[in-house]
């Protein structure tokens, strides 16, 4: 490689790292993203904590609002009177709704129910109430029948399938198919928005510098190829050195958060299963990853700390994934996807004389990368190894995000080859289709650019 290559790759590096706005994005990101976390955290432990307290006005006959059982979010008070009056005395009273049983109701077709709110009412209560009188009017069903709850619960079985992940040698892995999914996508959103942002910087720096006329002086001791590949080499070493310090300091946050909330998790743990003794082991095993030990082994602990441990354990939820291969595969692909679009957006950034121009030319050059991100979350998360996420992952322009959401759930060796192969031929017929119209548009002033100019500039000489 040039020594001039080397020098401008150092350059951009080091003018950007050692700004004072990448030490500080850098620094406040992991916090931003950990109070982030533990402000939905928090938000949704504390609604668990209200309770609503809703009237009722019992008009059936059937003893049905003093039966409807109380919850932890809900409380059911019997209201004497006609409804007009108590609708008057609700709407003065703090209590969060009213809920009307006209009389004439029936187990086979109870209508004329009302719930009367001074707003709108949530889904939340919606729901609760309909839940207490479902389940008031099944159990009034059952004993008309004949049946008890208890029968109806020994009829009742809950299976819970434990995935295994058999790989071509035939050795088995324990698979989680939730923390697999939420990996997927959180690579695939990563590389989509660090994408984005390091090439807008590169778009933007070539940009600058062109109408400042530096262009002009720098390009009287470097080639423009050298100029442009040195800037997009420099910009990837901030966006992986930014990536190492957002990841340690990821960790440290999050281990924080857990430590904070471990305590109230277990508290409520404990609430739950006191509640529901039936379904204790059911519980642990949902918290613990719904990971259900075989008839041989030892069942799944119904300890609250040890399920609340289990739930938040990151070691946990990757076990068994092949984290080498992702590790390195999301290196490979962000920097092929980077560096194949980085080099598009500064060949828009040397075309153009004024920055509201790139709009038009951005575009045709972000479709791909915006289309293979919305496929991938919506259709190759779902089936990672199908026809459209195998043609995605091959394809130079998509396989960045479509690639990384399939390695997770693991990939035939021969395919990540032949993906990063075309990655890299991709990337270099990029690269010369942007080097061709980096040198012209670079020392290009004054001459508004259109896509049929950019063609000619493909085939200039010299």
């Amino acid at each position: 490689m040039p020594s001039n290559f080397w020098l401008i790759a150092q350059r951009e590096y080091l003018t950007r790292v050692k700004k004072r706005s990448f030490l500080i994005m850098t620094l406040l990101v992991p916090l931003i993203v950990a109070a982030f976390g533990f402000f939905i955290v928090k938000i949704a432990t504390s609604d668990n904590d209200t309770q609503d307290v809703v009237q009722v006005l019992d008009m059936s006959g059937q003893r049905l609002g003093a039966r409807l059982i109380s919850t932890k979010q809900m409380q059911f008070t019997p209201v004497q009177g006609p409804l007009e009056t108590v609708k008057k005395d609700y709407l003065k009273s703090e209590d969060d709704g009213l809920l009307y049983l006209p009389a004439g109701l029936s187990l086979e077709a109870p209508k004329g129910v009302q719930l009367y709110a001074k707003g709108n009412v949530s889904i939340r209560k919606q729901q609760a109430v309909e839940n207490a009188l479902d389940k008031l009017f099944s159990e009034d069903k059952m004993r008309a029948s004949g049946l008890s709850q208890e029968k109806l619960d020994a009829l009742k079985t809950n299976i819970d399938v434990a995935s295994i992940n058999l790989d071509e040698t035939g050795k088995e892995k324990n698979s989680n198919a939730l923390a697999t999914s939420g990996i997927a996508y959180a690579l695939a959103l990563l590389i989509y928005l660090f994408i984005f942002m390091y090439g807008v910087q590169i778009m933007r720096g070539v940009g600058e510098e062109k109408s400042s006329r530096i262009m002009e002086v720098m390009l009287s001791s470097v080639k423009p190829f050298d100029l442009m590949m040195g800037k997009i080499v420099g910009i990837a070493g901030v966006g992986l050195t930014q990536f190492l310090l957002w990841g340690l300091l990821s960790v440290g946050a999050t281990s924080a958060i857990t430590a904070l909330f471990a305590d109230k998790l277990t508290a409520t743990a404990k609430t739950e299963m006191a509640a529901n003794p039936g379904g204790t082991e059911r519980a642990a095993q949902v918290m613990g990853g719904a990971e259900v030990a075989s008839a041989d082994n030892a069942a799944t602990p119904a300890d609250p700390a040890a399920a609340v441990s289990e739930r938040f354990s990151v070691f946990k939820a990757l076990r068994g994934l092949p984290l080498g291969m992702i590790v390195v595969g999301f290196v490979i692909y962000f920097l092929g996807g980077y560096l194949l679009y980085g080099a598009l957006f500064g060949a828009i950034g040397a075309a153009v004389d004024d920055q509201t121009d790139t709009q038009q030319f951005m575009f045709p050059i972000t479709m791909p990368l915006i289309l293979s991100y919305i496929i991938g979350v919506s259709v190759i998360l779902r089936n990672p190894d199908g026809p459209v996420a195998f043609w995605m992952s091959m394809i130079p322009f998509t396989s960045p995000i479509a690639m990384v959401i399939r390695l997770p759930f693991g990939v035939p060796v021969w395919q990540l080859a032949l993906s990063v192969a075309l990655l890299i031929v991709g990337f270099i017929g990029t690269v010369w289709v942007a080097a061709r119209i980096y040198r012209v548009g670079v020392l290009m002033y004054g001459k508004k650019v259109t896509y049929k100019e950019l063609s000619k500039w493909l085939f200039y000489k010299g």
